[in-house]
């Protein structure tokens, strides 16, 4: 019988990184005031601070003040969170002059079956791209 590998149960967190604690701040005041998550628990002070907010599914968005400068963009290209109003979610960072990368729109991804869905992106407080994603009905 062979050893089966362990299975994993789902994302636990993502972590994001910004370059000392104003941007930390930044994030801190887009995802928990802007976007309504909870901050589940902090530690650290200054630019070794850090924070776990609560994304409503499980996962956890953990918050780091201590990156080395601005990160470009990596491997990972987007966070996407499920909302039941993308246009909503999209106008309320505009307002809060952040810049909108994709005016919500429906789409259908074409997979078997079709997966239809409305999404909108923008770009975060230290450069990170966010999508707001509704799945609808067929």
């Amino acid at each position: 019988m062979m050893n089966q590998l362990p299975r994993t149960k789902g994302i636990h967190h993502v972590a994001l990184k910004a370059a000392g604690l104003e941007s930390f701040q930044k994030m801190i005041r887009f995802y928990h005031e802007l976007l309504g998550m909870p901050i589940v628990r902090t530690w650290g002070e200054g630019d070794s601070s850090a924070a776990m907010l609560d994304t409503g599914d499980g996962a956890v968005l953990e918050l780091f003040a201590n990156a080395p400068d601005v990160l470009g963009a990596g491997a990972l290209r987007h966070i996407a969170f499920a909302c039941d109003d993308p246009d909503a979610a999209i106008e309320r960072v505009r307002r809060e002059g952040y810049t909108v990368t994709m005016e919500p729109k429906d789409i259908v991804i074409p997979s078997c079956p079709p997966y239809p869905a409305r999404i909108a992106f923008c770009i975060g407080p230290v450069g990170e791209e966010v999508e707001f994603f509704c799945v609808k009905e067929q």
